[in-house]
């Protein structure tokens, strides 16, 4: 297979340097810097005062030389925000020209790769967070994962391309990297197969993937990534930027049915090529043992390796504080093979501890979320991005703020999804309830609001994505919750047992806070 080395992107920084400096100078506007911007990962934020930077962490993996270097270079830069994404990245924000700059070319010699991390280009490719340590897992799917990421950086370059082209791997029917639902999926089976599923996604006119294959050899998935991006070329709509995404092919070549002939038949011409993709991944070599010490809690998991534990940290709206995630490099270098796995909710996974190392990582860790409603998901927000409609981080504060001081229980209220605008950035169509930005009219002005979604699901087999109600004011959101979270709590039971046990029951204490969006 053929991969690139890290270190031929350099060649292409100069003119980054270049065109940014051209745009903070007032030289280059806000939109043509934007399409040129995001083939090397980053974006100027709202207001054109500052950048980000967005780090490929492929398979949602950080190994602890590359926590290293984000830590040393929060440092040296005084980087003031950072993000972990839902697709499983690390965002670095409020940069400078020389931070913006610096990072990039610095991450290269660390093996970690900016470019493509935006516009037109494959992004990072996903895999379900704790594959090779967890107990009831498939198998591990994180070696093909990682393989594939890696081949597809070779179309980073590649002409026609959809404006976005999403891949995932699951390991089990959590499907928590939504492969059901990607441009491009591989979802685990018991037999150490993947079924592969094509043209699905979130956003605008959101679509669950087409079954194009079933029990597909881990060596041969190569071959499928291929035939996702010439299906692209022969049928995508590359000239309409609203439609250029791989679900809209589905109803342009006749529906599901008619959209697997047409990927299949790009599958055979990939085969009869005679190009071999067969690939040999090696598998996770997880050598560590326990030393006999134990840990239990809330944030702790036991592995499948006998004696070793992973600790949950989410940080509130996956935004950690630098200084948190410095210490936790420098504790992690101490510790042998430990690292971080991020997740699509944008929960950190640390791994591979000995119990007396998990109650270390535990305690280092305790300013993240204390319960499942805290753990809640949040695209970065309007104040940042150019394209967010609403400040989904300031609602899910405020929220969160609102819960504490009432004294809501844990699993009264479900992890709720935010996103800023129709993106779906912060997954609110999969969620238990999610809030999408937009606006609502009161004594016809338009007010700040968010669509409010209901009932979504990601299990494989159950996906279903969330029924619009209605739209709520931003200031309203939080008096919900907290009149929801005490219903729930004083029915003695969890919010899913709950909100199943009477099928309108959220809705009608939804209703009052529900009005038409603008």
């Amino acid at each position: 297979m053929k991969t690139i080395d890290p270190q031929t992107w350099k060649q292409d920084l100069p003119e980054f340097r270049r065109q940014t400096e051209a745009f903070y100078s007032g030289e280059l506007k806000m939109p043509a810097y934007k399409g040129f911007s995001g083939y090397y990962g980053s974006y100027a934020q709202k207001g054109g005062k500052a950048s980000m930077l967005r780090l490929r962490m492929p398979a949602g993996r950080v190994t602890k030389e590359k926590l290293a270097f984000v830590s040393d270079a929060v440092r040296r830069y005084q980087v003031k925000r950072v993000h972990f994404t839902t697709c499983q990245t690390i965002q670095l924000h409020d940069l400078g020209i020389d931070a913006v700059c610096g990072i990039m070319e610095e991450a290269l010699d660390a093996g970690i790769v900016t470019m493509g991390g935006g516009g037109d280009f494959p992004r990072n490719v996903m895999c379900s967070p704790l594959s090779g340590v967890e107990k009831d897992e498939y198998f591990d799917v994180l070696p093909w994962a990682e393989a594939a990421g890696a081949y597809l950086m070779n179309f980073i370059r590649a002409e026609k391309m959809p404006r976005k082209l999403k891949v995932g791997f699951s390991s089990s029917p959590k499907n928590l990297t939504h492969a059901t639902y990607r441009d491009l999926g591989f979802a685990a089976r018991p037999d150490g197969t993947f079924d592969v599923y094509s043209a699905g996604g979130l956003g605008n006119n959101p679509l669950f993937g087409v079954k194009v294959a079933e029990a597909v050899e881990p060596e041969k998935i190569l071959y499928y990534v291929k035939a996702m991006w010439l299906t692209f070329r022969a049928y995508g709509n590359y000239e309409n930027r609203g439609k250029a995404r791989t679900r809209y092919m589905q109803e342009a070549v006749g529906g599901p049915e008619k959209y697997k002939e047409a990927y299949l038949e790009k599958l055979e011409e990939v085969f009869a090529s005679g190009e071999d993709l067969t690939l040999q991944a090696e598998g996770q070599s997880i050598s560590k043992e326990g030393n006999g010490s134990t840990a239990s809690g809330r944030r702790i998991l036991e592995q499948k390796q006998p004696g070793l534990y992973t600790v949950q940290w989410h940080p509130i709206g996956g935004q950690p504080a630098p200084e948190k995630l410095c210490a936790l490099s420098d504790a992690l270098q101490q510790i042998e093979g430990a690292e971080v796995r991020l997740a699509p909710d944008e929960t950190a996974y640390i791994v591979n501890l000995t119990g007396d190392e998990a109650k270390q990582i535990e305690e280092l860790t305790e300013d993240g979320a204390a319960t499942l409603f805290e753990a809640s998901v949040s695209c970065i927000g309007a104040s940042i991005c150019q394209v967010g409609v609403r400040d989904s981080q300031e609602l899910l504060a405020s929220c969160v703020k609102a819960v504490r001081e009432a004294q809501i229980p844990d699993g009264a209220l479900p992890q709720i999804h935010i996103s800023g605008c129709p993106s779906s950035c912060g997954t609110h169509q999969t969620g238990a309830m999610g809030f999408r930005g937009g606006s609502r009219k009161v004594d016809g002005k338009a007010q700040p609001g968010f669509v409010f979604f209901v009932n979504g699901c990601e299990r494989q087999g159950q996906e279903t994505m969330g029924r619009e109600l209605g739209t709520m004011l931003a200031s309203d959101i939080p008096q919900f919750l907290v009149e929801l979270g005490k219903v729930v709590a004083e029915s003695g039971m969890d919010f899913d047992v709950w909100n199943r046990s009477d099928e309108v029951a959220l809705e009608r204490i939804a209703a009052p806070y529900l009005g038409e969006k603008d």
